[in-house]
Protein backbone atom coordinates (compact mmCIF):
# COMPACT_ATOMS: atom_id res chain seq x y z
CA UNK A 1 0.00 0.00 0.00
CA UNK A 2 2.97 2.57 1.14
CA UNK A 3 4.35 1.72 -2.57
CA UNK A 4 1.10 2.24 -4.41
CA UNK A 5 0.68 5.50 -2.37
CA UNK A 6 3.82 6.39 -3.45
CA UNK A 7 4.03 5.76 -6.99
CA UNK A 8 0.63 8.13 -7.11
CA UNK A 9 1.73 10.85 -5.66
CA UNK A 10 5.11 10.71 -7.31
CA UNK A 11 3.04 10.46 -10.57
CA UNK A 12 1.17 13.31 -9.58
CA UNK A 13 4.00 15.32 -8.99
CA UNK A 14 5.82 14.67 -12.06
CA UNK A 15 3.16 15.38 -13.94
CA UNK A 16 2.96 18.68 -12.32
CA UNK A 17 6.77 19.36 -12.78
CA UNK A 18 6.22 18.46 -16.63
CA UNK A 19 3.49 20.86 -17.09
CA UNK A 20 5.21 23.66 -15.65
CA UNK A 21 7.58 23.19 -18.35
CA UNK A 22 4.93 22.20 -21.10
CA UNK A 23 3.61 25.97 -21.31
CA UNK A 24 7.10 26.83 -22.37
CA UNK A 25 7.67 25.02 -25.14
CA UNK A 26 5.91 26.98 -27.62
CA UNK A 27 7.12 29.78 -30.26
CA UNK A 28 5.53 33.01 -29.12
CA UNK A 29 6.08 35.51 -31.64
CA UNK A 30 4.14 38.38 -30.56
CA UNK A 31 4.63 40.74 -27.85
CA UNK A 32 4.58 44.41 -26.56
CA UNK A 33 7.06 46.78 -25.27
CA UNK A 34 6.93 50.38 -23.77
CA UNK A 35 9.44 52.36 -22.79
CA UNK A 36 10.75 56.40 -22.68
CA UNK A 37 14.31 58.44 -22.27
CA UNK A 38 15.74 61.65 -24.04
CA UNK A 39 15.32 62.79 -26.93
CA UNK A 40 18.28 64.84 -28.89
CA UNK A 41 17.33 67.23 -32.00
CA UNK A 42 20.34 68.10 -34.51
CA UNK A 43 20.05 70.90 -37.09
CA UNK A 44 20.09 74.74 -37.24
CA UNK A 45 20.20 75.43 -33.71
CA UNK A 46 22.20 72.61 -32.71
CA UNK A 47 25.30 70.93 -33.98
CA UNK A 48 26.90 68.44 -31.52
CA UNK A 49 29.22 67.04 -34.45
CA UNK A 50 30.97 70.48 -34.72
CA UNK A 51 30.87 72.29 -32.08
CA UNK A 52 30.99 72.02 -28.44
CA UNK A 53 27.24 72.03 -27.40
CA UNK A 54 27.06 70.03 -24.87
CA UNK A 55 23.40 67.90 -24.29
CA UNK A 56 20.04 69.49 -24.65
CA UNK A 57 17.67 66.98 -24.15
CA UNK A 58 13.54 66.56 -24.25
CA UNK A 59 12.13 63.61 -23.91
CA UNK A 60 9.77 60.55 -25.74
CA UNK A 61 8.04 57.72 -24.87
CA UNK A 62 6.34 55.21 -27.18
CA UNK A 63 5.09 51.67 -27.04
CA UNK A 64 5.53 48.86 -29.82
CA UNK A 65 4.25 45.42 -30.85
CA UNK A 66 6.61 42.98 -32.12
CA UNK A 67 6.35 39.55 -34.19
CA UNK A 68 8.76 37.09 -34.83
CA UNK A 69 8.87 36.11 -38.58
CA UNK A 70 12.73 34.59 -39.11
CA UNK A 71 15.78 32.65 -37.07
CA UNK A 72 17.13 36.63 -36.15
CA UNK A 73 14.56 38.50 -37.51
CA UNK A 74 11.25 40.43 -35.66
CA UNK A 75 8.91 42.81 -37.47
CA UNK A 76 7.94 46.20 -35.27
CA UNK A 77 5.51 48.50 -35.36
CA UNK A 78 5.97 51.55 -32.88
CA UNK A 79 3.99 54.81 -31.84
CA UNK A 80 5.98 57.29 -30.18
CA UNK A 81 5.33 61.22 -28.34
CA UNK A 82 8.56 62.94 -28.84
CA UNK A 83 9.69 66.74 -27.80
CA UNK A 84 12.18 68.21 -29.23
CA UNK A 85 14.13 72.04 -29.11
CA UNK A 86 16.53 74.56 -29.50
CA UNK A 87 17.94 77.98 -29.18
CA UNK A 88 20.87 80.09 -29.94
CA UNK A 89 21.74 80.99 -26.49
CA UNK A 90 23.90 79.31 -25.14
CA UNK A 91 25.84 78.06 -27.94
CA UNK A 92 29.71 77.45 -29.18
CA UNK A 93 31.02 81.02 -29.80
CA UNK A 94 32.99 79.75 -32.56
CA UNK A 95 29.42 79.08 -34.54
CA UNK A 96 28.52 82.62 -34.17
CA UNK A 97 24.92 81.82 -33.52
CA UNK A 98 24.18 83.38 -30.36
CA UNK A 99 23.27 86.99 -32.37
CA UNK A 100 20.51 85.16 -34.39
CA UNK A 101 18.76 84.42 -30.67
CA UNK A 102 16.47 82.22 -32.89
CA UNK A 103 14.67 79.13 -31.00
CA UNK A 104 12.21 76.71 -31.15
CA UNK A 105 10.26 73.63 -29.70
CA UNK A 106 8.26 71.20 -31.23
CA UNK A 107 5.58 68.49 -29.90
CA UNK A 108 5.36 65.27 -32.43
CA UNK A 109 4.16 62.14 -32.61
CA UNK A 110 5.56 59.40 -34.97
CA UNK A 111 4.47 56.02 -36.52
CA UNK A 112 7.03 53.34 -37.72
CA UNK A 113 7.67 49.59 -39.12
CA UNK A 114 10.89 48.96 -38.48
CA UNK A 115 13.05 45.42 -39.11
CA UNK A 116 15.12 43.79 -36.02
CA UNK A 117 18.25 41.67 -36.25
CA UNK A 118 19.49 39.86 -33.51
CA UNK A 119 22.80 38.58 -32.68
CA UNK A 120 21.58 35.26 -31.03
CA UNK A 121 18.83 33.48 -32.52
CA UNK A 122 14.64 34.67 -31.85
CA UNK A 123 12.85 31.76 -33.21
CA UNK A 124 13.15 30.16 -30.00
CA UNK A 125 10.42 28.97 -27.29
CA UNK A 126 10.50 31.49 -24.41
CA UNK A 127 12.20 29.57 -22.19
CA UNK A 128 15.31 29.60 -24.25
CA UNK A 129 15.33 33.29 -24.98
CA UNK A 130 19.41 33.98 -24.34
CA UNK A 131 20.22 36.06 -21.38
CA UNK A 132 20.95 39.08 -23.70
CA UNK A 133 20.90 39.75 -27.34
CA UNK A 134 22.13 42.66 -29.00
CA UNK A 135 20.50 43.86 -32.38
CA UNK A 136 20.29 46.60 -35.15
CA UNK A 137 17.56 48.16 -36.82
CA UNK A 138 16.35 50.13 -39.44
CA UNK A 139 13.08 51.10 -41.01
CA UNK A 140 10.39 54.00 -42.06
CA UNK A 141 7.85 56.05 -40.96
CA UNK A 142 5.38 59.41 -40.34
CA UNK A 143 6.08 62.04 -37.84
CA UNK A 144 4.38 65.33 -37.36
CA UNK A 145 6.50 68.55 -37.63
CA UNK A 146 5.16 71.25 -35.92
CA UNK A 147 7.52 73.56 -34.78
CA UNK A 148 6.84 76.75 -32.34
CA UNK A 149 8.28 79.80 -31.38
CA UNK A 150 8.09 82.39 -29.00
CA UNK A 151 6.50 85.40 -29.47
CA UNK A 152 5.04 88.18 -26.62
CA UNK A 153 4.82 85.77 -24.11
CA UNK A 154 2.98 83.08 -26.49
CA UNK A 155 3.90 79.88 -28.39
CA UNK A 156 2.89 80.76 -32.03
CA UNK A 157 2.61 78.06 -34.71
CA UNK A 158 5.69 78.88 -37.41
CA UNK A 159 4.57 76.46 -40.14
CA UNK A 160 1.33 78.20 -41.17
CA UNK A 161 3.74 81.52 -41.49
CA UNK A 162 5.83 80.50 -44.03
CA UNK A 163 8.80 82.48 -42.14
CA UNK A 164 11.17 81.98 -45.37
CA UNK A 165 8.14 81.62 -48.40
CA UNK A 166 9.11 78.01 -48.46
CA UNK A 167 6.19 76.02 -47.67
CA UNK A 168 6.71 72.51 -46.00
CA UNK A 169 4.69 69.79 -45.02
CA UNK A 170 2.70 69.00 -41.74
CA UNK A 171 4.32 65.27 -42.05
CA UNK A 172 7.36 64.29 -42.80
CA UNK A 173 9.30 60.71 -43.75
CA UNK A 174 11.68 59.52 -41.26
CA UNK A 175 14.27 56.52 -41.33
CA UNK A 176 14.89 54.84 -37.89
CA UNK A 177 18.17 53.40 -37.66
CA UNK A 178 20.46 52.08 -34.65
CA UNK A 179 21.45 49.48 -32.10
CA UNK A 180 19.53 47.87 -29.02
CA UNK A 181 20.15 45.26 -26.41
CA UNK A 182 17.99 42.80 -24.81
CA UNK A 183 17.93 41.52 -20.95
CA UNK A 184 16.26 38.76 -20.10
CA UNK A 185 14.48 39.73 -16.73
CA UNK A 186 11.99 36.31 -16.55
CA UNK A 187 10.08 34.15 -19.06
CA UNK A 188 7.89 36.26 -20.31
CA UNK A 189 9.72 39.90 -19.52
CA UNK A 190 13.16 41.38 -21.79
CA UNK A 191 14.63 45.09 -20.32
CA UNK A 192 15.58 46.62 -23.31
CA UNK A 193 18.43 49.57 -23.89
CA UNK A 194 18.33 51.25 -27.66
CA UNK A 195 19.65 54.21 -29.07
CA UNK A 196 17.76 55.28 -32.29
CA UNK A 197 18.27 58.16 -35.27
CA UNK A 198 15.65 59.40 -37.45
CA UNK A 199 17.11 60.80 -40.05
CA UNK A 200 14.58 62.73 -42.63
CA UNK A 201 14.15 64.58 -45.81
CA UNK A 202 13.49 67.85 -44.27
CA UNK A 203 15.31 70.99 -43.13
CA UNK A 204 12.07 72.65 -41.10
CA UNK A 205 12.00 70.83 -38.38
CA UNK A 206 13.02 73.53 -36.35
CA UNK A 207 11.56 76.31 -38.93
CA UNK A 208 15.14 77.23 -40.50
CA UNK A 209 16.74 76.37 -43.56
CA UNK A 210 18.37 79.54 -45.42
CA UNK A 211 21.34 81.24 -44.43
CA UNK A 212 19.67 84.48 -44.46
CA UNK A 213 16.35 86.90 -45.21
CA UNK A 214 17.70 88.35 -48.32
CA UNK A 215 15.68 86.44 -51.01
CA UNK A 216 12.83 87.07 -48.74
CA UNK A 217 13.17 89.56 -46.51
CA UNK A 218 10.98 92.28 -48.39
CA UNK A 219 8.19 90.23 -48.32
CA UNK A 220 8.37 90.04 -44.61
CA UNK A 221 9.03 93.94 -44.05
CA UNK A 222 6.23 94.62 -46.78
CA UNK A 223 3.57 92.05 -44.17
CA UNK A 224 4.91 93.71 -41.28
CA UNK A 225 4.40 97.59 -42.75
CA UNK A 226 1.46 97.19 -44.43
CA UNK A 227 0.00 95.25 -40.75
CA UNK A 228 -1.12 92.05 -42.90
CA UNK A 229 0.90 90.07 -40.76
CA UNK A 230 3.67 91.95 -39.02
CA UNK A 231 4.30 88.65 -37.08
CA UNK A 232 5.94 86.85 -39.29
CA UNK A 233 9.21 89.69 -39.53
CA UNK A 234 8.98 89.55 -36.09
CA UNK A 235 9.97 86.02 -35.85
CA UNK A 236 12.02 85.70 -38.84
CA UNK A 237 14.13 88.64 -37.47
CA UNK A 238 15.13 88.78 -33.61
CA UNK A 239 18.99 90.10 -33.84
CA UNK A 240 18.88 92.32 -31.12
CA UNK A 241 21.55 94.28 -34.32
CA UNK A 242 18.29 94.70 -36.10
CA UNK A 243 15.82 95.79 -33.47
CA UNK A 244 14.55 99.05 -32.15
CA UNK A 245 14.81 100.15 -28.59
CA UNK A 246 11.50 98.77 -27.88
CA UNK A 247 12.40 95.51 -29.24
CA UNK A 248 10.50 95.73 -32.42
CA UNK A 249 12.15 95.47 -36.33
CA UNK A 250 14.22 98.35 -37.16
CA UNK A 251 12.50 98.75 -40.78
CA UNK A 252 15.22 100.82 -41.93
CA UNK A 253 18.23 98.81 -41.17
CA UNK A 254 16.72 95.61 -42.85
CA UNK A 255 16.86 97.56 -45.88
CA UNK A 256 20.22 99.25 -45.56
CA UNK A 257 21.69 95.68 -44.89
CA UNK A 258 19.54 94.36 -48.20
CA UNK A 259 17.90 91.36 -45.70
CA UNK A 260 22.04 90.03 -45.02
CA UNK A 261 20.75 88.73 -41.51
CA UNK A 262 22.11 85.54 -40.36
CA UNK A 263 19.00 83.05 -40.46
CA UNK A 264 20.75 79.49 -40.68
CA UNK A 265 23.62 77.38 -41.40
CA UNK A 266 23.62 77.51 -45.44
CA UNK A 267 23.77 74.11 -46.00
CA UNK A 268 21.39 72.68 -48.23
CA UNK A 269 22.18 69.31 -48.62
CA UNK A 270 21.79 68.95 -44.86
CA UNK A 271 18.95 67.76 -43.37
CA UNK A 272 16.95 68.06 -39.84
CA UNK A 273 17.31 64.57 -37.32
CA UNK A 274 16.93 63.97 -33.62
CA UNK A 275 17.66 60.87 -31.38
CA UNK A 276 16.12 58.95 -28.70
CA UNK A 277 17.86 56.34 -26.35
CA UNK A 278 14.94 54.72 -24.43
CA UNK A 279 14.79 52.45 -21.77
CA UNK A 280 12.35 49.78 -21.38
CA UNK A 281 10.44 46.75 -20.74
CA UNK A 282 9.09 43.93 -23.28
CA UNK A 283 6.56 41.64 -22.71
CA UNK A 284 6.20 38.17 -24.57
CA UNK A 285 2.34 36.83 -25.18
CA UNK A 286 2.02 32.94 -24.13
CA UNK A 287 -0.83 30.85 -24.13
CA UNK A 288 -1.09 30.92 -20.37
CA UNK A 289 0.88 34.48 -19.44
CA UNK A 290 -1.94 35.64 -17.50
CA UNK A 291 -2.77 32.43 -15.19
CA UNK A 292 0.97 31.64 -14.36
CA UNK A 293 2.60 34.62 -14.51
CA UNK A 294 0.42 38.05 -14.06
CA UNK A 295 -2.47 36.31 -12.43
CA UNK A 296 -1.16 33.14 -10.77
CA UNK A 297 -3.27 30.04 -10.34
CA UNK A 298 -3.05 29.15 -6.79
CA UNK A 299 -5.40 27.07 -6.16
CA UNK A 300 -3.44 24.51 -9.00
CA UNK A 301 -0.15 25.59 -6.47
CA UNK A 302 -1.54 24.56 -3.51
CA UNK A 303 -2.41 21.20 -4.90
CA UNK A 304 1.62 20.57 -5.37
CA UNK A 305 2.94 22.68 -2.55
CA UNK A 306 4.58 19.46 -1.14
CA UNK A 307 7.23 19.78 -3.83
Amino acid sequence: MKKLLLAFFLFLSLDAFSQSFYRYRFEEPWSFSASLGPTQYFGELYSFWKYNEGVQPDWNANIAFHYTFGTHLRARGEFSYYKMSGQDPPSDPRAYRTPRDLHFRAQNWEMTGIIEYYWHPVKVPNIHRPLWNPYIFFGIGMSTNNPEAKLDGVWRDLRPLQLENNPYERYITVFPMGLGFKYKLNVYMDLIFEGNYRFTLTDYMDDISAYNVSEFYLDLVDDYVSGNNPDRLRLAIRNPDFLDDNGMPDVDKILRNNGRVRRGSGLRHRYDGYMTVNVGLEIHFSRDIFQNWIFRDRIYEKRFRFW
